[in-house]
């Protein structure tokens, strides 16, 4: 008696169906049918806190590996009349229409709303297309339309991640939000991230933040390009620190949006530092960072099994014989892990030449990725000994990555035995 019944999708224009949640905590609930079906309903039910106990002949691994675990109860065995007794609500959803309908009519006798599978006008119950989202729960009917409520569920849950639709509609409070905008996709910045952008009022932006993101605010929001502050460069991180004080201290609540993670050559803590000291609330929402995902997207994993156990993420605003100059780079040369340089299109050579003094293999493998997760993105591979004369000669500029090490020469779609 497994459930490998579909849903049906045969049911009149309209809904005559009262939406209501019920409180099934601690209160049994009996799903006859162990198969798919059964298998994905039973996540919700044993969530709601419910006394679970399934009846079927057979079930799936998921369902018998839920009761291996004590999250309900399973009767290996053919549905019996009496198996509802002292139940709060049941889901009929075997393969059996005859079993199906015996469920039905003996929850009819006790009065007990059922769900039937196979056939949702035959039972006394819907499954309505469900979603969580911060404390609230979505639901839809469309009249057995099953594949109709999932795709109007589907849609409200990503308006309200993506801040399109909004759950709150008290103004949200004066302060500072430092958002990682991610590597370059707009899709790719976090959800949460996409919601506070939403409800900005003002957004100081950096120049790598995806500018589609931008192009959804509001005509009322304000948007500061922090590339274009004015007091030169060496007063611009001040200026920026400057600007969101004042515009929290206005009474608005200012997103400053930022290309990859707040937090990795992003300047982000001092920003968190200038808030902090003006007495201004700051949050920190982290974003997808561009050293893991720009390979990624390249098809370049920084670490693969039996290959390297280390990645190291440089910054290269400065040259490695510069003063200020923090990095150690003879013993970065003598990793055999994956280096990812961040910055150092520029300076390239300078690079490239500090880690072959080093010791670095001439061979190392080593990626260039220009504009990455875009559709302009570039790939260029070469090796240690050639990348900056290739870099040059095919023009990649910034914004780029440069990754160098053995995984460097992995595709995703490169022939295994080669990687190998």
């Amino acid at each position: 008696m497994p459930n490998t019944s579909a849903d049906t999708e045969d049911q009149p224009e309209g809904d005559p169906n009262y939406l209501v949640g019920l409180d099934l905590n601690g209160r049994r609930v009996v799903v006859v049918g162990g198969g798919t079906v059964a298998q994905r309903r039973l996540g919700l039910l044993i969530a709601s806190g419910a006394d679970v106990h399934v009846i079927s002949r057979e079930a799936t691994p998921a369902v018998e590996g839920m009761a291996t675990s004590g999250q309900l109860t399973l009767t290996l065995r053919a549905y019996a009349d009496g198996d509802l007794d002292r139940a709060w609500y049941a889901i009929a959803c075997t393969d059996e229409p005859d079993t199906n309908a015996a469920v039905v009519a003996e929850a009819a006798r006790r009065r007990v709303f059922c769900v039937r599978a196979d056939n949702a006008r035959l039972g006394t119950a819907v499954t309505p297309a469900t979603a969580r989202y911060d404390g609230l729960t979505l639901g839809v009917l469309a009249g057995g339309r099953h594949k109709r409520s999932a795709a109007v569920r589907n849609a409200l849950l990503e308006a309200l991640q993506s801040g399109v639709v909004t759950d709150d509609s008290t103004p949200v409070a004066p302060g500072v939000a430092l958002v990682g905008g991610g590597p370059g996709d707009p899709d790719l910045i976090t959800v949460r991230g996409r919601r506070l952008l939403a409800r900005a009022d003002l957004v100081v932006a950096d120049r790598l933040a995806p500018p589609e993101l931008l192009a959804e605010l509001g005509p009322e929001v304000e948007v500061v390009d922090a590339a274009k502050i004015p007091y030169g460069r060496a007063m611009a991180q001040e200026a920026i620190n400057t600007t969101l004080v004042e515009g929290a201290k206005a009474g608005k609540f200012v997103v400053r949006l930022k290309g990859g993670d707040p937090y990795v050559f992003g300047r982000g803590f001092e920003e968190v530092e200038a808030c902090v000291a003006a007495g201004v609330p700051v949050t920190v929402v982290p974003g997808i960072t561009s050293p893991i995902a720009v390979p990624s997207a390249a098809g370049i994993p920084v670490t693969h099994r039996g290959v390297t156990h280390e990645f190291v993420v440089v910054s290269g605003h400065v040259a490695p014989d510069h003063p200020d100059s923090l990095v150690d780079w003879p013993a970065l040369a003598r990793l055999r892990g994956t280096l990812v340089l961040m910055m150092a299109v520029e300076r390239i050579e300078q690079f490239a030449d500090a880690l072959l003094a080093g010791g670095r293999p001439a061979d190392s493998p080593a990626t260039v990725i220009q504009e990455g997760t875009l559709r302009t993105q570039r790939v260029l591979r070469a090796d240690l000994a050639t990348v900056a004369e290739r870099v040059r000669a095919e023009g990649i500029r910034p914004p780029a990555i440069v990754v160098i090490g053995p995984t460097a020469a992995f595709s995703a779609d490169a022939d295994s035995a080669a990687r190998d």
